[in-house]
């Protein structure tokens, strides 16, 4: 089945308190290229992506057409220009005909052409260049800190065709994308790197400004004027000693009322988000950035590393010495 709308980005205008906060909290997203690119394939072709486990995946079409497909069949044709973020990952093929067969991406020969970036070149000797599709594909790490339950509620696929008749100014860079992936000029690989972490962030804030297409539960709490004044005060301060009267205060209801509320709509206690919200946290500062313990567990709120230590056990099943030794 060709699924040809390729969306759920919505038209309406979101809730200004939805707005607000994620706007705020999603100033610590971060999208890190991790490997980038420049595939050059002679149709027939078929090309396997998704073996990289957790990371989110960004295809860029600069001469096509191509086929996204889906583990389920569903199969997304895109056209030139057209972008798709991934970000969950996940498996999926490009191909260029929608019942091929495919080879994984890490099959193909791969040319350096700078940090992160390569190039795959698998075309017929005979086939002039305008017969060739021409696709730049970067595989990146998507975090968003304590927003991460976001990802997990994102569409598996989010493209970009959705938005350009809500958000016209992403077409520009669009357009710079397929001049840099079609051209050969000094430093057009890594022009292409950033285009896509930009463009991929651009597609997220507009999944969120969208109102977040169908997602509920815990958006839910952020499209809540009151709830949504709550999580934001605990996303900029989560070192802070809060107890459930102080959170209550910032929604300006009684502590019952906020508890039973707040359960209701996240489905967890206030003071269980805090902790999982600081064991995230927790996890990005000491594996990613390489934060020292102690420093980690200062910054959020706890008297003793061994308090913290226990914390995050509890939480996230392994010490945080683990998650530190990490290469």
């Amino acid at each position: 089945m060709i699924d040809q709308s390729s969306g759920n980005a919505t038209t309406d205008a979101p809730a200004a308190p939805l707005a607000d906060v994620v706007s705020e909290l999603l100033m610590g997203m971060r999208l890190v290229g991790i490997d980038y690119r420049r595939i050059e394939l002679s149709p027939p072709f078929g090309v396997r992506f998704g073996t990289e486990e957790g990371r989110a995946q960004f295809h860029f079409i600069a001469r096509g057409p191509v086929f996204l497909r889906r583990p389920d069949g569903i199969v997304h044709a895109m056209a030139t220009g057209d972008a798709v973020l991934l970000p969950r990952g996940g498996l999926h093929d490009l191909i260029s005909e929608p019942e091929l067969p495919c080879r994984d991406v890490g099959a193909f020969a791969v040319q350096p052409l700078c940090a992160s970036v390569g190039a795959i070149s698998s075309c017929a000797k005979d086939q002039c260049a305008s017969g060739r599709t021409l696709i730049f594909s970067g595989c990146m790490e998507f975090d968003l800190g304590g927003m991460s339950p976001l990802v997990a509620l994102m569409p598996e696929q989010m493209f970009v065709g959705t938005l350009l008749a809500r958000y016209p100014e992403i077409l520009p860079m669009l357009e710079a994308m397929e001049r840099e992936t079609r051209g050969d000029r000094a430093g057009f690989a890594g022009i292409l790197a950033r285009l896509a972490d930009v463009v991929s962030a651009f597609i997220v804030r507009a999944w969120v400004e969208c109102g977040c297409g169908d997602a509920s539960g815990w958006v839910a709490a952020l499209r809540d004027p009151r709830l949504g004044r709550v999580i934001a005060a605990v996303h900029r301060d989560p070192g802070r000693d809060w107890s459930v009267a102080e959170l209550a205060a910032e929604m300006g209801a009684s502590r019952s009322v906020f508890a039973e509320r707040f359960l209701g709509v996240t489905g967890m206690t206030p003071l269980r988000y805090l902790t999982d919200l600081r064991m995230r946290l927790a996890m990005q500062w000491i594996g990613r950035e390489r934060l020292p313990i102690d420093e980690a567990a200062h910054r959020l709120g706890y008297g003793s590393q061994a308090a913290f230590a226990r914390a995050f056990k509890r939480v996230t099943g392994q010490a945080p010495g683990a998650v530190r030794a990490r290469p």
